[in-house]
């Protein structure tokens, strides 16, 4: 099922700090299935819980360019001193765009959908998809990290 994106830079459900998800249920696994599809639906390449109205530690990044993967109750535990600017955006602020600077690679714990605890590394867009993403989870949005005066109306790939 399609949900609805929530959306609004001030939209207290985007701006709180997401607890972390508990074990998997059915109703967890059905959650992220229509996560997944409201991503792709709207054309993103990641989608974090807030962004359906879920203040939960959950989000699905794309990898590979195709693979929709899942990452509960993510932690960055390492980051590139090397950062790379680009132009992002946000399916819950449409038609907004701006440059965000992020780490060009980046180390993530993170538990996967069988419940075990993993450590990965991500590099270049991938590593920004989840820096995005886990900073909704953190109630930060791509707009704190765009420079002043440099938002836009309209660019690049929704997040």
């Amino acid at each position: 099922m399609i949900l609805d994106i929530t959306k609004g830079k001030d939209n207290p459900i985007l701006r709180q700090v997401s607890p972390k998800q508990g074990p998997i249920t059915k109703k967890t696994l059905k959650l992220l299935k229509d996560m997944e599809d409201s991503m792709i639906a709207t054309n993103g390449v990641g989608i974090a819980a807030p962004q359906v109205g879920m203040n939960t530690r959950i989000a699905h990044i794309t990898i590979n360019k195709t693979q929709v993967f899942t990452i509960i109750n993510p932690e960055i535990i390492a980051k590139s001193k090397e950062t790379e600017e680009d132009t992002e955006g946000c399916l819950s602020l449409p038609g907004k765009w701006g440059p965000v600077a992020r780490a060009k690679e980046l180390t993530l714990r993170f538990t996967d959908l069988t419940g075990k605890k993993r450590v990965m590394k991500f590099k270049d867009f991938e590593a920004r998809i989840v820096q995005h993403e886990v900073d909704h989870l953190n109630g930060t949005l791509f707009i704190d990290h765009v420079p002043e005066g440099m938002l836009e109306i309209e660019g690049g790939l929704a997040l």
